[in-house]
């Protein structure tokens, strides 16, 4: 399944205005990521939800939001990214705040 046109349409919308021209986008995962001064910010994912970078210390507060799972790869989880089901990101207010938190942890890693 390929990832949500719609959903990296208004990530890219937002991402477009808070990147002021450094955003990159790259397939992958099977989605379609964005990546502002060559960090990866969030991700499309092919299952329609977002795979979103989030600061580790916010850990358990972000885990224990509804329709939120830690990321794995290869059976190892990944500190730092977190997958938010596709209906905790249908209107507009829940997707600007995961796009604004994922920006603001972002924010303070150096550009690569």
């Amino acid at each position: 399944m390929a990832y949500d046109e719609r959903l990296a349409e208004e990530v890219r919308e937002r991402l477009l205005v808070a990147a002021e021209g450094a955003l990159t986008e790259k397939r992958m995962f099977g989605g379609l990521g964005f990546m502002v001064d060559g960090n990866l910010v969030l991700a499309a994912s092919r299952t329609g939800g977002l795979l979103v970078r989030t600061d580790p210390a916010d850990a358990e507060e972000v885990l224990a939001l509804e329709g939120v799972e830690q990321m794995e790869s290869a059976g190892r989880k990944m500190p730092g990214w977190v997958f938010v089901a596709a209906d905790v990101i249908r209107d507009e207010e829940s997707l600007d705040d995961w796009v604004e938190r994922s920006l603001t942890f972002v924010a303070t890693l150096p550009p690569k």
